[in-house]
């Protein structure tokens, strides 16, 4: 694996979800640019693969976050309940 996959694979665990999507597009205009050696392609669809994951586990977080106001007949906040609790 050549330094420059080594040092973007880093510890991805930390990354919040911005800057782990940002590094996920990198990746893959370098896929899709078809300039990268086989061996790097893999690499690099590897660390994209825990990216994705990454990603996905922050939205899902969040979401599980998101709680929505409920609203009484006098159109005031009468309270809030968990986001797909309905």
């Amino acid at each position: 694996m050549s330094d420059t996959i080594q040092n973007e694979a880093g510890d991805t665990a930390n990354l919040n979800f911005e800057d782990a999507l940002r590094r996920l597009e990198e990746i893959v205009r370098k896929l899709e640019s078809g300039d990268v050696p086989l061996d790097q392609s893999i690499a690099l669809y590897e660390q994209g693969e825990k990216l994705r994951g990454l990603c996905q586990k922050r939205l899902e977080d969040a979401q599980a976050k998101i709680e929505k106001i409920t609203l009484g007949r006098d159109g005031n906040a009468q309270g809030t309940t968990a986001f797909d609790a309905e």
